[in-house]
């Protein structure tokens, strides 16, 4: 039988000139990012009820849910975000429920209210919203089952929005950091400015086709840092391994070779994850869609910054030959 895997199809020495196609790259990614700045002042990003704050209820019909559902609520509650809750392989339940999330409900302002007052006065706008719309659903449906409610006040709504952009501006100070240690700070530098593109890219993927963004996606977005990460050290560690060898050799060519030297690796890694992430994002069901999208998404940015954002960014950053990178390892020997 022919062998058709992916490392024989691969060459064993490439040599593809990445470095000269840095400026058409960059040129690229420049437009993509002032593209996703510009969609995040004018659309925006499309929050979920973890975000915004509101009601979340999840229905069960006793049956498939009707086919106009979808219509009907959102008719009736502006705002309204509707999905299929998949049951699991096996389960003995053979149909999908409803998570339907209703917005922040408005509070009536009493003047001189407390705090504590102006708390429930908002939970009870959102426990009035719910009833309403289990009342309107079995006016138009029958009987409905009430699986479970949950809601998110605007103060936790705030918090949440509050603690996931420090999650996502910590780990990128924590990247920077590691990396300078472990490096130089040309190498630090240029990782940091990588992430940044693909969380900047991420985002406006997420802002131009107004998918929702809720703590699923933020999670997505850490888990793009560390994957990109990964990706950026193995190239960065082959630069440092090649500065040694290739004493005389000009730094673009020396890149160059790093990156070639790698890119089986890289591809091999990256669709052997984009594979999973696809069978997550068809079977999965509509709860990890945005996730998995995101993540899919986050992979091919990782892999397309570790090759042309993060290392072209060493020549533009003047990369010298210092100590730390010239000091040959035990046993290592050097090539002019």
């Amino acid at each position: 039988m022919r062998d058709i895997s992916l490392v024989r199809i691969l060459p064993i020495e490439p040599r593809v000139p990445f470095i000269s196609l840095r400026f058409v790259a960059g040129i690229l990614s420049v437009i993509a990012v002032i593209a996703s700045m510009s969609l995040f002042l004018t659309k925006g990003l499309n929050y979920g009820i973890d975000f915004t704050g509101g009601v979340v209820t999840v229905v069960d019909f006793g049956d498939a849910p009707p086919d106009d559902v979808q219509d009907f609520v959102q008719s009736r509650f502006n705002g309204a975000v509707v999905q299929n809750i998949s049951q699991p392989a096996g389960s003995l339940i053979d149909h999908d429920y409803l998570r339907i999330g209703l917005p922040l409900q408005p509070e009536e302002v009493v003047e001189g209210a407390s705090a504590e007052e102006s708390r429930e006065a908002q939970t009870d706008a959102q426990q009035v919203a719910q009833r309403a719309l289990v009342e309107a659903l079995q006016s138009e449906y029958g009987d409905v089952r009430i699986d479970a409610t949950e809601t998110v006040s605007g103060k936790v709504s705030g918090e949440l929005r509050r603690k996931g952009l420090i999650a996502v501006v910590l780990a990128l100070g924590l990247v920077l950091a590691y990396i300078w240690f472990r490096f130089e700070w040309q190498f630090g530098m240029g990782a940091v400015v990588a992430l940044l593109h693909d969380v900047i890219l991420t985002l406006g993927v997420f802002e131009l086709f107004q998918i929702e963004f809720n703590l699923a996606i933020i999670a997505a977005i850490l888990t793009i840092v560390g994957y990109s990460l990964n990706d950026t050290v193995i190239v960065y560690d082959r630069i440092r391994e090649n500065l040694r060898k290739y004493k005389k050799m000009p730094l673009a060519e020396v890149i160059n070779i790093s990156i070639n030297d790698t890119l089986s690796r890289t591809i091999l890694t990256s669709v052997t994850t984009l594979l999973a992430l696809l069978a997550l994002y068809i079977l999965g069901g509509p709860g990890l869609r945005g996730f998995s999208f995101a993540m899919i998404w986050g992979v091919i940015v990782g892999t397309y910054s570790s090759i042309f954002v993060a290392s072209p960014l060493l020549l533009v950053l003047k990369l010298k030959r210092g100590s730390r990178i010239d000091a040959p390892k035990d046993g290592e020997s050097l090539e002019a």
